[in-house]
C-alpha cells in the first residue's frame, strides 16, 4: 500500500466530516454518506484517500466494507502536531 500524505488528506472537509463521523465508530459507506452532501462514490473516494493516508481502516463483512478510524494513523499525525507545544 503506497502510504499519502496524512495532511493532504484531511485538508478536505468533507474528510474531516468523515473523520468525526467514525470517531462515533465504525461505519459502512451507506451510512457515511446519509450524513454527508456529497454522493455516495465521492464519500467512497474521500474513504480511500483517507485509506491510504492511514487514518482510516476497512474490513468486510459479508458484503459490507466497515470503516474504522485507524488509531495508529492519527497517532502519528497527533505526535508531529505534539512537537509544537513541547517547550
Amino acid at each position: 500500500m503506497v502510504q499519502h500524505d496524512a495532511f493532504a488528506a484531511i485538508a478536505d472537509a468533507n474528510r474531516r466530516l468523515l473523520l468525526e463521523a467514525l470517531r462515533r465508530g465504525p461505519k459502512t459507506v451507506g451510512e457515511l454518506a446519509g450524513g454527508l452532501p456529497v454522493s455516495r462514490p465521492a464519500v467512497s473516494q474521500h474513504l480511500k484517500v483517507l485509506l491510504d493516508a492511514g487514518l482510516v481502516s476497512v474490513r468486510a463483512q459479508g458484503t459490507k466494507r466497515i470503516y474504522a478510524l485507524d488509531a495508529d494513523g492519527l497517532l502519528r499525525l497527533n505526535v508531529w502536531i505534539d512537537q509544537f507545544w513541547q517547550g
